[in-house]
């Protein structure tokens, strides 16, 4: 896919699928400015993409859980560019543990915050940017745990709570930012691997109906979104389970 000329930013992108989208989008040509929580991860994913591809690829600290975080992440990009085009939600905090009592209330209130009002917040920060493009995509990672009656997963209750409420997020903004021409995208993966983009056989992972769903499928779903006519709204991908 030519991304050549578009500006990507993409959140959590210091380690699996959002560093691997980043690999990808810089790869295609793309403009990448990613962000982490710490700046030492997001400088190193950075790294690896100016050296991988040669793209321009530019990092940040945002912890998606802080208001004043989100807020000073969008205002470091919108001086450093005029546009976004492409805006991955990805960054989000997993929690493991069926019980209520699996997870102290520290990291229940984490979880919530980095899943639903991060993804909120980064919209509304970045959406001049988004409108200031000549055809702008707002991706979500959000997961299959936001489907109804999901009870496959064993994540933690608040993180059902969080992606459901990015879910519902994306379902409204989708049908409300479409008149500007604004396309929003959500994927519903379950569990997947990550596996390495750097590594030879990254392309050549298999992938039949008896393999795991990998970050190389979810990306390619990504990839086919974005790359459509302008007129084809693609709401959205769910993944059958096994």
């Amino acid at each position: 896919m030519d991304l050549t000329g578009r500006t990507i930013v993409i959140t959590g992108a210091g380690r699996g699928f959002g560093r691997a989208l980043a690999l990808e989008a810089g790869r295609s040509g793309a403009r990448v400015l990613l962000s982490a929580r710490t700046l030492a991860g997001a400088r190193h994913v950075a790294d690896e993409v100016a050296t991988d591809s040669g793209a321009e690829a530019e990092a940040f600290a945002c912890d998606l859980a802080d208001p004043d975080s989100v807020r000073a992440f969008a205002a470091a990009v919108a001086a450093r560019t005029d546009r976004v085009d492409v805006l991955v939600n990805n960054g989000a905090r997993y929690l493991h543990g069926p019980d209520l009592w699996d997870a102290e209330d520290d990291a229940i209130t984490d979880t919530l915050a980095s899943g639903a009002t991060g993804t909120i917040l980064t919209v509304k920060h970045f959406l001049p940017l988004l409108r200031a493009s000549a055809g702008a995509d707002v991706v979500n990672l959000v997961s299959s745990a936001a489907e109804p009656r999901n009870l496959r997963s064993q994540a933690h209750p608040a993180f059902h709570a969080a992606k459901a409420a990015q879910a519902g997020f994306a379902d409204v903004l989708s049908h409300r930012l479409r008149p500007e021409g604004i396309r929003v995208i959500s994927l519903y993966p379950p569990d997947f691997t990550d596996g390495d983009p750097l590594a030879a056989d990254w392309d050549d992972a298999p992938r039949t109906p008896n393999d795991p769903l990998n970050a190389r499928s979810v990306l390619d779903c990504v990839l086919f979104a974005i790359a459509q006519p302008r007129n084809c709204f693609i709401r959205s991908f769910h993944f059958e389970p096994m």
